[in-house]
């Protein structure tokens, strides 16, 4: 028994996997930001800064940073020398085994496929509010889930259908609409950068550390630069999703740790910027407000912010929403191939050479999701379980270095294992400022997960079938 839970997989560098291989680094960086510039730069940075961190939430996003810049250096190192799809999934197969690399998978289908719903939902918020704006009203009954007293969500489930119709018709014509609506949302971001920065008061930073460093409240909820680092790590959530697109990159030695590493980097910097300038212009403590960076343009002067900022918005969530769809999909392509679920979610279109099947399942599953029932706090677990997934990719480069230090890798930490074991101490302590009930949530769903490799996987492992 646990020579079949601990049971490695092969290096796969090379392994051709029939889908289409066209993805430059470039696509791959832009994949990354498409993926971690949401509605965090808009919103996050506002409720951060008023609630948690004050004016020293640019700390925050530092901190956060540096975090997930350790776990970025990882997965490049992983990336360049272990290959194949799958991301933390597949390194953590040849690393620790099929056990562990299920119960990290599991997990990621947490973290991209609740991450999904949540996007949509968002999504579907503002763009309700932006018709309004317009005079243009959709009805309650089909903006709301049938336990809000309404029909479906509409919104929210048709534009999950509108992106895995984009993602059938290939992994290059999905890139082109991400770096089209990656630029649309940078732009966005320039824009306010260039407005506001000459309105800077610095007054406004004034106290820079309101709340310290880390306490905890009479009702239990943390406050403080280390639990707002907490909060917007959510910004970096699924730029890994750029490991996921191992199969597709034309040099995936080369190009998906140059993608990884550009993606955090450029993302770090834009977060600092944003959150720098924005407590520079409007005093931390009116920051809590669902749209800062509207509310901050608009106290300026500019009447139009609203209409910027939704443009901003709109563009970010669904290119954020297209890169989870996409890092699913290539997730359970990769644990069907391996034997982990059916075999069905492995076919490849010969036409589109994409996975075609597995799209369409997780269109249906998603949309539902997304149309029907109201996520509430669940999506808080999707933090968890992205720095979860951090720290088994950080162990996994330094116990592969002990298991098999003549391995090729074109892309290596300097410095031995240190930028490894800062990433596993920067995240673990992260996942330690979380709340209680959402590592309760995450430990019910990590135990659905074993239930279900022992009553299927583990018994349909084509290692296993090789083996025997």
């Amino acid at each position: 028994m646990l020579a079949q839970l601990f049971r490695t997989k092969p290096v796969e560098i090379g392994r051709h996997s029939g889908l289409k291989k066209c993805l430059s680094a470039f696509d791959l960086a832009l994949l990354g930001i498409g993926c971690a510039i949401g509605t965090g730069i808009f919103v996050l940075t506002g409720i951060a800064a008023a609630v948690y961190s004050g004016p020293a939430v640019v700390i925050s996003f530092v901190i956060a940073g540096l975090a997930a810049a350790f776990a970025g250096f990882a997965y490049a190192e992983l990336a360049s020398s272990v290959g194949g799809s799958g991301s933390a999934y597949g390194y953590s197969y040849v690393a620790f085994g099929e056990f562990a690399a299920w119960t990290i998978a599991w997990i990621l289908l947490l973290e991209y496929g609740v991450g999904a719903a949540a996007v949509a939902n968002g999504w579907s918020g503002y763009f309700i509010n932006t018709l309004a704006n317009f005079g243009i009203v959709i009805p309650e009954a089909w903006t709301k889930a049938p336990s809000q007293g309404g029909i479906i969500n509409l919104p929210a489930f048709g534009i999950i259908w509108l992106l895995v119709f984009v993602l059938i018709s290939g992994v290059k014509q999905s890139s082109t609409v991400n770096n089209v609506m990656v630029a649309i949302k940078l732009s966005t971001i320039a824009i306010f950068l260039a407005i506001a920065v000459g309105h800077i008061n610095s007054d406004n930073w004034q106290p820079f550390m309101p709340f310290g460093w880390f306490s905890s409240q009479a009702d239990g909820s943390n406050i403080g630069i280390l639990a707002g680092a907490s909060l917007v790590f959510f910004a970096y959530f699924g730029f890994d999703a750029v490991s996921t697109a191992a199969d597709e990159a034309r040099n995936p030695q080369r190009d998906l740790p140059i993608g990884l590493i550009a993606s955090v980097t450029f993302c770090t910097l834009v977060y600092i910027l944003v959150s720098g300038v924005l407590t520079g212009v409007v005093h931390y403590s009116d920051l809590n407000v669902s749209s800062p960076v509207a509310y901050a343009l608009s106290k300026l002067g500019y009447g139009w912010s609203s209409t910027l900022v939704a443009t901003g918005v709109l563009a970010g969530l669904i290119t954020v929403l297209l890169v989870l769809l996409y890092g699913l999909t290539r997730i359970l392509y990769a644990m069907s191939r391996d034997g982990l679920i059916p075999a069905a979610f492995s076919k490849v279109n010969p036409d589109r050479q994409s996975p075609t099947r597995v799209i369409l399942f997780c269109g249906s599953i998603i949309s539902v999701v997304a149309g029907f029932f109201p996520l509430g706090t669940l999506a808080e677990t999707v933090n968890i379980g992205t720095l979860a997934s951090f720290v088994m990719v950080c162990v996994g480069v330094i116990v592969l270095r002990i298991r098999q230090p003549d391995l090729h890798r074109p892309f290596k930490n300097p410095g031995g294992p240190i930028i490894p074991i800062l990433g596993i101490i920067s995240c673990s302590a992260l996942m330690a400022f979380l709340p209680g009930e959402t590592w309760h949530r995450f430990l019910v769903w990590v135990g659905i997960g074993i239930v279900m490799y022992f009553a299927y996987s583990m018994h349909h492992s084509k290692l296993r079938q090789r083996n025997s």
